[in-house]
This record gives C-alpha cells, structure tokens and sequence, in this order.
C-alpha cells in the first residue's frame, strides 16, 4: 500500500483544535494497524520556535533528535506513541533557509527562484520525506494558521499541487471549521463555515470532510445545509463539541464516524480497532477516585502552554494513581521566604519549573527551600533542579553567595555553570544541548525505583550544568547525585535521601510522558504526593462526595 496523505487546514479563527483532531484521527487510524504519523507546517519565518519567548508561542517541544519544535508535536507523540523528528515541524522560515542555501550553492542552475515553483516544491519534498522513508502507511499534515491568511497561500497551493502529483486517491483534505451560536438569534450559524470553505476552494483545494466544531449538536437540518453549501456529502459533516477531556476526543471522533470516513475514502486496509486501554485511560481522567493540589512554581504561570507537556504528565501520572492533580499556579516572581508558606499552603507537592534567565529566581528557591524543610515532596525539572542545587549550597553547604553564573557571572561559589562547549556560542537558536541523551541511575534511589532500571533516555534542553569542580561539597553534606551522564559525567539527577521525595532533574522528563508509558518520576512524584495528602488531610475524596451528595 502507497503511503496516503491526510491534509488538515483551519478556518473561521484560530485555536479551534487541529492538533488535537490530527492526533485524535491518528490515534483511531493506530488503532486500526495502521503506521501512522503527524507532521505541522507552521507559517512563521521563524527557523523554528526555540528563540521565541513562552508568551508568543507557549511551550517548546523537543524531539529526540534534537529538534525545538511547536507544542502539537507534544500532542502527536502523547495520543500516536510515537517519536518524532526534524522531519515532522516545517516552519515558512526553514523553508525559505533551505532555497535560499541552495540557490547559494547553485543548485537552481542560475535561475530565477520564485514563490512557485520552488518554496512549493520546497514545501512538497519536506512533506513527501517523512512518506517516502517507507516507515508510515498514512501521513497527517496539520497546516498551521487560517485559511485566508497571506502567510498559509504558499502551504496550500503546495498541497494542491502534491495532491495531483501523487494521486487524487493517495489524499484527502479535512477541514475544520467553526459553527457558532448566536444566542440573540437562538440558532447555530453555517456562515463562516460556507465562507471558510469557499475561501478555500478559491486557492483550489476543495475539503473532503468537514469536522464542525460547535457549542451544541448539529441537527440534521444544519449538516444538510452545510452538506448541500460546501459542497461535501452529508455523512462527511462531522460535529466536534467540547469534551471533558482532550483523551476523549478520539472517542467522540469514532462515534461520529471520522476514522471510518478516512478509511473509506483511502480505501485503506485496517483491522478491528482496540481502544480498550485508551478507554479505560479516560475513565481513570474523568472519574478518579479522589484529588490532590501541586503547586507549579514558574514564571510563565499566567500562559499554560508555556508548560503544556507537564500539564498533560501530570494528567497521565493522575489517572496511574487514581487521583485527579490540581495545579496551583504559583507565579514565582510574587514568591518570598516572608509568604511562601501561605502561598504553597494546602499543597501536596511542589514542582519548581523549567525556564531561563533570573526573573523569579528568589521565588524558586524560597519554594525549595519551603519543600526541603517541611518534607513535602519536590520535584525540580531543568532550571528547577538548579535551583535546588544552589538552594543547598546556600542553606545546607553554607555557601551563602552560591549561585549560577546565568544570573551573577562573578559569584564566588559558581555551583551552576556554563557547559565547556556553550562558552563561544553566538546564535541563540538550536545550539543549547539538546535532545536524547543518557542517564546512568544510582542503585538504590528514588529515581532508579522510580524507573526500575540502571540507563534510561531523557531529552534536554540547557546551557548550564551543575559544576563538576563545585559538586564535591553537595555529596559531603549528603545531596545525592543519583543520575549521570556517562559519556561527560554531567549530573543529570540530585536527591535528598533524608527527605521523603525530593528529586531534581537536569532534563525535561515531561517530554516523554504518553498515555500508554506515563513517565516514571512523574507517576512516582505524585504517588509521593498523594501520600502526603493522605497523611495530612489535604486529600479530597471525589466518589465519596458523590454519595453523600445524593443521599442528602
């Protein structure tokens, strides 16, 4: 079987969830037997998004190549549980970089280089790579932005043109839309979905399937109309109506016969589907026995998807234990030792998040030092853990001045460092370590229990490292340094055996945490932490609430 691809655009406004039907659409085709992957085609002229700030764009997802891509990567890999590459985000900038180095070289023979033929062509080989390796029997394609947008005209009229060099049968075009109510008018409006689609068909690329989302369901007067105005048979009109959970929307999808559609158009070759564990994972989201409260201590709180992949960890680690985890968003630059303590009250864990520069830093240490010293569980993620490390160095190891030399280059105990190989750099984008790389665990600590092995992968992102030459003084005041780098002996884990979870982490375990293979020191994080709400009535028993409430 040729590889098929499947193309996704957006219309009427933006944040109507493509990423989630890509990966939703995914998940049911994996289901099935099929291989299957998702690829993002982001518009900006940003090379990628690893010089962006958070508020712009919100979490930078790493792959294990390397690669600083968009969050929906994240979403990809946690609902297909696959590993994605380069390969799978293309942004307009990446695009342009690469004609432009290779009309430097020569290669386009003195020619002219125009929008068409050659940034479409450009286009067109990144998305014909990840389906010509021979690895995937479907390629989903999220084009990013709205049709209409002058910055999407390149992208689509690339599609248009893929979809006849490889066969009308080889692809389909899904395109989801907006279907509003007006409460004024009491009735949903197809409008916008009729000017989407015609918007789009303009560029030439007529959608096969139509995936409405909506506040409430569509009727079959409204599917026939919008049926009969965009020109798409009635059976391909698919409503999408919030969830309770994003994991519920493959189920929803299912039921309105999404995956079936695909699979009829493209006539591809499937098996029964098996969704038993995928819905039991979303039985354990939506019905958990209890809750507990973790404060996520950072300084991009008031923008979620600047942590978007340790939201979602935590949402796998939940349902492992049966319990619900509230985040308590703790914006770290209003944190002081004088209110830290009201500020984290009633919390069962502490999670000290990545990020960089020296905003908000006294905040993060005041929230280690309030977990280290009332044995709440701690977890530290990338700067986290750094901010652990100079916390003991200060308060435990008596280096009152200890800090990283990202915020005070001349500090007299730089227990945080610069790596050898960062010193020179000059480009900001792509050159921190980053990606997979390998940790050997101590026998006997939290993290290798957590585990339950000896090496393990994790993906990083980082300039600094904790300072080999400052290190001695941890491990002689009993700081444990649990995780390491065999290949450059850099630290990757630090504990505190003598506190009941307190666990530091120079990499983003967040990253690899799927629904099928939830991330170990996350489900062991919360497993702690939910015996410490246990332990001091901060637990919150859900289905006991229920039976009293009906009693009543």
């Amino acid at each position: 079987m040729s590889t098929k691809y499947i193309f996704v655009t957006g219309g009427v406004t933006s944040s109507l969830g493509k990423g989630i039907i890509c990966s939703s659409l995914g998940r049911l085709l994996v289901a099935q037997g099929l291989k299957v992957t998702v690829q993002k085609l982001d518009p900006y002229i940003n090379v990628d998004p690893g010089t962006m700030n958070p508020y712009e764009h919100g979490e930078v997802y790493v792959t294990d190549d390397g690669a600083e891509t968009d969050l929906d990567l994240g979403h990809y890999e946690r609902f297909l549980d696959i590993t994605t590459s380069q390969s799978n985000n293309v942004t307009t900038g990446r695009i342009y970089y690469d004609v432009i180095m290779k009309e430097r070289q020569g290669a386009y023979l003195g020619k002219t280089v125009q929008v068409i033929p050659h940034i479409t062509d450009e286009i067109q080989s990144h998305v014909l790579k990840l389906g010509q390796s021979g690895d995937y029997d479907v390629v989903i394609v999220e084009i990013g932005g709205t049709v209409g947008d002058i910055e999407s005209l390149p992208y689509i009229e690339a599609v248009r043109q893929l979809r006849y060099n490889v066969g009308r049968q080889n692809t389909l075009s899904i395109h989801l839309t907006l279907v509003p109510y007006l409460a004024a008018a009491g009735e949903l409006k197809t409008k916008p979905t009729q000017h989407s689609v015609k918007t789009l068909s303009e560029s030439g690329l007529q959608p096969d399937i139509l995936v409405c989302r909506s506040e409430y369901p569509l009727d079959e007067t409204i599917r026939r109309k919008v049926a009969q105005f965009c020109n798409v048979d009635l059976e391909d009109v698919i409503e999408s109506r919030d969830a309770r959970s994003i994991y519920e929307v493959p189920l929803l999808m299912q039921k309105e016969g999404l995956d079936q559609r695909v699979i009829k158009k493209l006539k591809l070759k499937t098996s029964e589907p098996e969704l038993d564990n995928w819905i039991g994972f979303v039985e354990a989201v939506c019905n958990p026995s209890g809750e507990i409260t973790i404060a996520l201590v950072g300084k991009y709180v008031e923008h979620h998807d600047s942590y978007k992949s340790i939201v979602e960890a935590f949402i796998h680690s939940g349902a492992v234990n049966d319990c619900k985890v509230n985040i308590k968003w703790v914006q770290s630059d209003n944190l002081t030792r004088e209110n830290v303590k009201d500020e984290l009250k009633g919390v069962a864990g502490v999670l000290v998040a990545p990020g960089f520069g020296g905003r908000g830093i006294s905040g993060k240490l005041a929230a280690v030092e309030h977990a280290r010293t009332n044995s709440i569980p701690f977890f530290g993620i990338c700067l986290g853990m750094q901010c652990a490390v100079i916390e003991f160095a200060r308060d435990v190891c008596g280096w009152d001045k200890a800090n990283s030399t990202e915020f005070d280059e001349n500090t007299e105990h730089p227990i945080i460092d610069i790596m050898h190989d960062q010193k020179n750099i000059e480009n900001m984008g792509g050159t921190m370590r980053l990606g997979k790389y390998t940790c050997k665990l101590k026998k006997g600590s939290k993290a290798h229990e957590a585990y339950g092995e000896e090496v393990v992968d994790e993906r990083h992102r980082h300039r600094y490292e904790v300072n080999n030459n400052l290190r001695y003084k941890l491990t002689e005041n009993g700081m444990v340094l649990s995780g390491m780098n065999p290949e450059r002996d850099l630290v990757e884990i630090v504990e505190l055996p003598d506190h009941p979870w307190f666990v530091g982490v120079q990499f983003h375990p967040e990253l690899r945490s799927t629904v099928n293979n939830p991330q170990p020191l996350f489900v062991d994080f919360v497993k702690a932490s939910l015996k410490h709400a246990k332990s001091s009535k901060l637990y919150k028993s859900i289905k006991k609430e229920k039976v009293a409430a009906g009693k009543s």
